[in-house]
Order: structure tokens, then C-alpha cells, then sequence
């Protein structure tokens, strides 16, 4: 048996997907497809303030730098408030980094539902749905592979006289 995908709530091998603990044997699984829902707003929300946060420090220093500039202040005064804003834009930096990190992770994780369905035993069923983009595609390509792999129904995996069981076509 080849295992293809596995973690907590999910295991793809050469002989059955499980879910949940439901088992799914593959060679009563007829065609596989995929659903996308709607995009979450949340999401979206929370990659925009992501990037207000990413420019909110800069946009500080750039607004300090020209109130210093403009005032007319004296010169020691002047310097002191550059200085306190640009020290502001190079404190963005460390936290640049950490907020670019969850950026990155945020569009891994995908901003929809995925659903993935299958015909088993002659009815559509819901195998999975998740909202990580990222985790979908290795569970939904696992899946692929090992009904690439899988004997059509009725043969065994061992065969007769040479004869030797080929990748199943799905619809």
C-alpha cells in the first residue's frame, strides 16, 4: 500500500481515501471534481490591514520628515524630529518581515472554501471542504495520483498470465 497524503483528519493511499474517518475505497470512487465557494471577506479584510500596517510607519516618517521641513522650527529641533521619524520608517523594518510573512501565508491559505466531491457508489458526496488553499491541492493532486494508479473495478492488483493492470480513466 502507498500512502500519497496524509495528516490528523485525512489519508490518501493506494487502496482508499479517509476522512474524517469515513473510508472511501478507491475502487468505488467514480469521477472526482472540485468546488470553489464564494471569497471570504474576512480575508480580504485582513490582507488590507496587513498592508495598512505595512505602510502606516513609513507614511509616519514621510509625514514627520515634511512637518519638520515645513514648520520652520529651529534647526535643533528640526534634526531632532527627522531623526524621530526616520528612526520610525527603520523600526518598519523588523516588523515588515513578520507582517510579509503572514501575508505570504495568507494567500498559501486562499481566500474560498474548497470543496472536493466524488461519485461513490453512484451518489455524489462531499469528501472535503477547507478553507487552505494550499492543503486542498496536495490532498486533491494525492487523490489524483492514486486513482491514476489504482486497478479499474473488477481486476486485482496482481493480474493473471502477465497480464498486467493499467491507470483507470476517470470521466
Amino acid at each position: 500500500m502507498i500512502t500519497y497524503y496524509e495528516d490528523r483528519s485525512v489519508q490518501v493511499t493506494s487502496t482508499a481515501v479517509r476522512v474524517d474517518g469515513r473510508t472511501y475505497p478507491l475502487a468505488e470512487l467514480g469521477m472526482v471534481w472540485h468546488r470553489r465557494g464564494d471569497r471570504s471577506w474576512r480575508v480580504l479584510a485582513g490582507r488590507g490591514a496587513i498592508g495598512a500596517a505595512l505602510a502606516g510607519p513609513l507614511v509616519a516618517a514621510a509625514l514627520g520628515v515634511g512637518l519638520a521641513l515645513r514648520l520652520g522650527l529651529s534647526p535643533v529641533l528640526t534634526v531632532a524630529l527627522v531623526g524621530a521619524s526616520v528612526l520610525v520608517g527603520l523600526g518598519a523594518g523588523p516588523l515588515a518581515d513578520v507582517l510579509f510573512e503572514r501575508l505570504d501565508r495568507s494567500y498559501a491559505r486562499g481566500s474560498r472554501e474548497l470543496e472536493m466531491w466524488a461519485r461513490w457508489r453512484g451518489q455524489p458526496v462531499r469528501l472535503l471542504r477547507t478553507g487552505d488553499a494550499l492543503r486542498f491541492g496536495q490532498i486533491y493532486r494525492a487523490v489524483q495520483r492514486a486513482m491514476e494508479t489504482a486497478p479499474p473495478p473488477g481486476r486485482h492488483a496482481t493480474g493473471t498470465s502477465g497480464d498486467r493492470p493499467g491507470p483507470r480513466s476517470r470521466p
